[in-house]
């Protein structure tokens, strides 16, 4: 079953990547559209999100036309990246640009090819933030990622990415191989980092309250020493994005390391600021805001008095 299912999905992607992109972002944003109305559990999950963070600055009707919007995007994101992903560095200029990649390449004085650690967000074609390596001469992208369930979806998505030139590690069984990759150089590692953490994340504010934000960021960047930058996909017409590079974080400020809380309090503002800027670009059907874990301390074992 798996294997028909593969070969089903890989004919579907290979008829997708032969049509005109317009074609495709637009017939994404029709399934996104569709999605929204039939998807009630992720409609809930980005209303309710939308509503914490603009409930009594945007209308009821604002913030439902958000929601439809994003979901209209999504499907224009996705199907749109599967069409992107064996195209020429000549057709890609056509449809997404690059701004500040003057940021994250070498300084005059530093090591040659020296690694970076970029902060990336669900914001966009957020498949196509890598780009920016294309950029670079002598640099890899490298990112993360969690496998899929179903072996067969796991396999085409790994091959759409691959095509990329991207080189990907699953997060929970090639953390070795990670490590070994950092130790060289001309790496540009890409770490997701505005999805919920879980409970060995960093508490911190994020559009209004508090959330679990990933500490992996500012860790591999002090770990390996290297410069951080954040990295945010905006859409800016039909099947058109613009991938744009932000200032380096410090890791020091006079000599003295910043602590990871403060180095994420960074990151978190920079997508603060790009979720304010286009609210319908984020990925709102995540649950972002889960409560901290209720701890139960154990109590001690009262020793008997003999009687």
């Amino acid at each position: 079953m798996s294997l028909i299912i593969f070969y089903i999905t890989s004919a579907i992607i290979r008829c997708i990547q032969a049509l005109p992109l317009p074609w495709v972002a637009l017939s994404g944003r029709i399934g996104g559209r569709i999605a929204f109305y039939l998807d009630a559990r992720h409609r809930r999950v980005a209303l309710v999100n939308l509503r914490q963070v603009f409930g009594g600055k945007k209308t009821d009707t604002e913030i439902y036309e958000i929601a439809l919007e994003n979901f209209c995007r999504i499907g224009e994101n996705y199907i749109s990246a599967m069409c992107m992903a064996r195209m020429s560095d000549q057709e890609l200029e056509k449809y997404c640009q690059v701004a500040g990649v003057e940021k994250i390449a070498n300084k005059p004085g530093t090591n040659l090819r020296e690694n970076r650690i970029v902060a990336l967000g669900h914001f966009g074609n957020f498949e196509l933030n890598l780009i920016l390596v294309r950029k670079l001469a002598g640099y890899k992208g490298v990112s993360t990622y969690r496998g899929l369930r179903n072996p067969a979806l796991n396999r085409i998505l790994q091959n759409v990415r691959n095509s990329s030139g991207l080189i990907l590690f699953e997060r929970r069984t090639e953390a070795s191989k990670l490590k070994e990759a950092l130790n060289g150089k001309g790496i540009i590692l890409g770490l997701f980092a505005d999805q919920h953490a879980g409970n060995n994340g960093i508490w911190l504010p994020f559009l209004g309250t508090e959330c679990s934000t990933s500490a992996a960021p500012p860790v591999f960047s002090r770990r390996y020493k290297c410069p951080i930058f954040t990295v945010v996909n905006y859409r800016v017409g039909l099947g058109r994005w613009r991938v744009e590079v932000g200032d380096e974080i410090p890791t020091h400020i006079n000599g003295v390391p910043r602590s990871n809380t403060d180095i994420a309090g960074d990151m978190n503002l920079v997508f603060e600021n790009a979720v304010l800027r286009d609210p319908a670009n984020w990925f709102w059907v995540h649950r972002r805001w889960k409560p901290r874990p209720i701890v139960i301390p154990t109590q001690a074992a009262v020793p008997s008095t003999p009687s």
